[in-house]
């Protein structure tokens, strides 16, 4: 049939870019062209230079379209493609030299291709076939017809591509937002209780660091808020507005180590359906936290090693390299150093994590700073408990308090906290949670500081009392109880242990 090229080109046009939906578009175009050409299949074909393969994203035949296909392709293969100014016809039996490898890699015996290759300012993204059954069923006639219509194709085969690619981007940013929620709790303008006091010289190296891109080592007892220094570090730097992404290396399994923080290509192993961004990969531009980083896994440490070094990472299952810009702030309450002679711990990677390391001071070295931490977290969790009102604190109960030994730091204060106000029941809080071991833990520990310097009137006193009412077992009054052993009325000990915050009533052990 012959046809009018303008029309010809009209009603191509018309029809390739009718939808952003390549399938719909060229199933439209189908139809049109079998009524010009011999036609019974037709292939579009992208070059995936991740995979270094043809990437075949549409094959529509008469009976309908069949699903992407990789195809692996020799590199010669897409050079030739790219030397392509216009169709070309192949033809198994006809063809010679390079086409007739082509032939045999596509698997066209008893076909006939016209193959046009599509350019957008003059660079090949694609490739359009027409495929026939049988032999020699193209001719000089219709790859000059077909030419006609190159820019229309390649026009909407690269307006699918951006398109996909915006959909693959919205897709991340999704993602990013949902991971983002789920994992990070920003305490950016959130006070460091004790920065002036206990914590003066750790909150000045954070002020040192945190403008520069260095990395920063966080050396600390388990509880002592290593994750809010970090924090504090990180929404100090320029790289505030970038993604802060937490990561407890003690929490994620061996075996998904490296997919966690490296991410993995599709196919990488048994269940990796789709390929998925590391941790790294998303604190692209900010900060990545990997507390607990003395239980990475010794293949983890290399390959941190190398981002370290580098800057740059392998998804696993992947070959491609990948830029990253990302600073590292790790944690540890383990001994690196002793690790490091138990083979335990690479040499190499210390080094380069102990370029600044900043020592958290435990809290029974900072005492001064529990009773700023009571009040703050009676405000907190008060909020979070749904009580309107936070309660007042005891008088005494803040000395008592510091003279307690915290050996979960201020995790343990926190969770002291709680549990305190999750058993208020009016009046003020005393914090007689505290176990009786407790109480003759924080005795002792008193008693310590009795010879390191003098206690004031009201500390002695409590000691004192406590010390009684632990002989005692907490009886007040009657024969053996604290107020004959100390002497004075009953009603008399429990207005000063009142005073002092000392809890009322007989202690029961099991």
């Amino acid at each position: 049939m012959i046809v009018n090229r303008d029309e010809f080109f009209r009603e191509v046009t018309l029809k390739v870019c009718s939808s952003l939906d390549i399938g719909v578009a060229v199933k439209r175009a189908f139809d049109y062209l079998r009524e010009h050409f011999p036609l019974d299949e037709v292939y579009l074909d992208i070059l995936d230079s991740r995979l270094g393969a043809i990437r075949r994203i549409l094959h529509l035949a008469g009976d309908g379209a069949t699903s992407e296909e990789i195809i692996p392709l020799p590199e010669l293969v897409w050079d030739w493609a790219g030397s392509l100014t216009g169709p070309v016809i192949i033809d198994a039996r006809t063809a010679s030299g390079l086409a007739k490898a082509i032939a045999t890699l596509v698997k066209m015996e008893g076909y006939s291709d016209l193959a046009l290759p599509l350019r957008v300012e003059n660079e090949l993204i694609g490739m359009l076939i027409l495929r026939a059954n049988g032999e020699r069923r193209y001719n000089k006639g219709h790859a000059e017809l077909l030419s006609v219509v190159a820019d229309p194709f390649a026009l909407a085969l690269a307006n699918t591509l951006s398109y996909q690619e915006v959909l693959r981007y919205r897709d991340i940013l999704l993602d990013d937002n949902r991971f983002l929620n789920r994992e990070l709790f920003s305490q950016a303008g959130d006070e460091i209780i004790g920065g002036n006091t206990g914590l003066r010289n750790v909150m000045e190296m954070v002020r040192q660091v945190a403008p520069l891109n260095n990395t920063v080592l966080l050396m600390g007892e388990t509880g002592t808020g290593k994750e809010v220094i970090a924090n504090t570090i990180h929404f100090a730097s320029p790289r505030k507005d970038g993604p802060f992404i937490k990561v407890n290396c003690g929490a994620i399994p061996e075996s998904l180590m490296d997919s966690e923080l490296f991410g993995h290509e599709k196919g990488a192993f048994t269940g990796a359906v789709s390929e998925k961004r590391g941790r790294f990969e998303r604190a692209n531009g900010g900060t990545i936290f990997l507390d607990e980083i003395g239980e990475l896994p010794p293949q983890a440490q290399v390959r941190l090693l190398r981002v370290l070094q580098q800057r740059e990472i392998e998804r696993v299952g992947g070959d491609r390299i990948i830029p990253i810009n990302v600073r590292v702030i790790a944690a540890t309450h383990r001994n690196l150093e002793s690790m490091i002679s138990e083979n335990r711990f690479r040499e190499d990677l210390w080094f380069r994590l102990n370029v600044f390391p900043i020592i958290i001071p435990p809290l029974r070295q900072r005492k001064d700073d529990v009773p700023a931490l009571i009040r703050h977290f009676v405000g907190q969790k008060s909020s979070e408990l749904g009580i309107a009102v936070p309660p007042a604190i005891a008088p005494g109960a803040l000395e008592r308090l510091k003279n307690y030994g915290w050996p979960g730091n201020v995790r343990e204060l926190e969770n002291l906290v709680e549990r305190e106000l999750i058993r208020y029941r009016g009046g003020q809080l005393r914090f007689d949670s505290l176990l009786p071991s407790e109480v003759e833990s924080e005795t002792a520990h008193a008693t310590e500081i009795i010879d390191n310097g003098p206690l004031n009137l009201d500390e002695a006193m409590s000691l004192h009392i406590s010390k009684v009412l632990t002989m005692t077992k907490g009886k007040v009054h009657g024969p053996g109880g604290a107020a004959e052993l100390l002497g004075i009325n009953p009603n008399t000990l429990r207005g000063r242990m009142s005073k002092l915050g000392i809890r009322h009533g007989r202690l029961h052990t099991i």
